[in-house]
C-alpha cells in the first residue's frame, strides 16, 4: 500500500545521495515530489541556504500542487576535517548557512502551508556528528547539533498546528559527501574497514536513510515529534575514540 498517496513533498539536496534516493522512494509511495538542488539532476534549482530561493520554491510548489504536506530539508555540506584553528569565520558561516539556516528556512516557510492542510511532516538531516564529537569537523558537527535543537524548538513552537518536525542523524553513508573516504579506503585495499567503528561493521546506503525519512513522512510516525532518529549502525551508542591534537603544532 502506498503510504504517501495524495501527499505533496519537497526534498532539498535532491540531485544525489540521500536526497535522490528519498525522491525516488517517496514517488514510489504515491507522493508528488519536487526535488531541489543547486546541481543538475533535480526538478528545480534552488540554494537551500538562500531565503529568497527557499521562499520561492515552497510557495511555487504549494501553488502548483494546491498545497504542501512534507518537506525533507536534506541539503548539506561537510566542510572537511580542518581543525578549529585552521578554519576561518567565513568557512563556518558558509557551513552554517547551508546546514543550519537551510533547515530553519524550510521550517519557516513550509510550516504555515503544511498547517493549512491540517498538518504534515518536516524532516531535517542532522548527523551523528551533532550528537558527540569524533564524526565530523568542528563546524559541521556544530551545525548538525544545531539542527537537532532546531527541530526540538520548532516542534514546541508549532504546538497545536499538526506539523511534526523531526531530524534524522545518519552515520557514515556512501554519498558524494563521503566519496573521499570511500575512495581512499578502496585505493588502499581496506574497503572492509569502512564502518568498522559501528557494531554492524559497515557503512550505510542512501536508501536506508530514505526509508527512515519515509517513516517520518508517513502516518506510521504520527506520534513522533521533536525527535532525532539515529540511523548509524550503532555508532552513536558508544563514545568514539579521541583524536589527540598536539597544541604545539597548531
Amino acid at each position: 500500500m502506498a503510504r504517501l498517496t495524495g501527499k505533496v513533498a519537497l526534498v532539498t539536496g535532491a540531485a544525489s545521495g540521500i536526497g535522490k534516493a528519498t525522491v525516488e522512494l517517496f514517488r514510489s509511495e504515491g507522493a508528488t515530489v519536487v526535488g531541489a538542488d543547486v546541481s543538475d539532476g533535480a526538478d528545480i534549482r534552488a540554494d537551500a541556504g538562500s531565503e529568497e530561493d527557499v521562499k520561492r520554491a515552497v510557495e511555487e510548489i504549494a501553488e502548483r500542487h494546491a498545497g504542501l504536506d512534507i518537506v525533507f530539508a536534506n541539503a548539506g555540506i561537510s566542510g572537511g576535517w580542518a581543525t578549529i584553528t585552521d578554519q576561518s569565520a567565513a568557512d563556518w558561516a558558509e557551513i552554517l548557512r547551508i546546514n543550519l539556516i537551510g533547515p530553519f528556512l524550510a521550517i519557516k516557510y513550509a510550516a504555515p502551508l503544511i498547517a493549512k492542510r491540517g498538518g504534515g511532516s518536516i524532516i531535517c538531516t542532522a548527523s551523528v556528528a551533532g550528537i558527540r564529537s569524533g564524526a565530523g569537523g568542528a563546524a559541521y558537527s556544530a551545525s548538525k547539533a544545531g539542527v537537532i535543537n532546531l527541530v526540538q524548538t520548532a516542534a514546541q513552537q508549532l504546538y497545536g498546528s499538526g506539523v511534526r518536525v523531526n531530524a534524522i542523524c545518519p552515520g557514515l553513508i556512501e554519498t558524494g559527501m563521503t566519496k573521499g573516504i570511500y575512495d581512499m579506503a578502496r585505493a588502499a585495499g581496506q574497503e572492509e574497514r569502512i564502518g568498522e567503528l559501528n557494531p554492524l561493521t559497515r557503512g550505510g546506503e542512501p536508501d536506508e536513510i530514505a526509508k527512515a525519512a519515509l517513516f517520518l513522512a508517513s502516518e506510521e510516525s504520527s506520534y513522533v515529534n521533536g525527535a532525532a532518529l539515529v540511523v548509524d549502525g550503532g555508532l552513536a551508542s558508544s563514545h568514539p575514540t579521541t583524536r589527540r591534537f598536539d597544541l604545539r603544532m597548531l
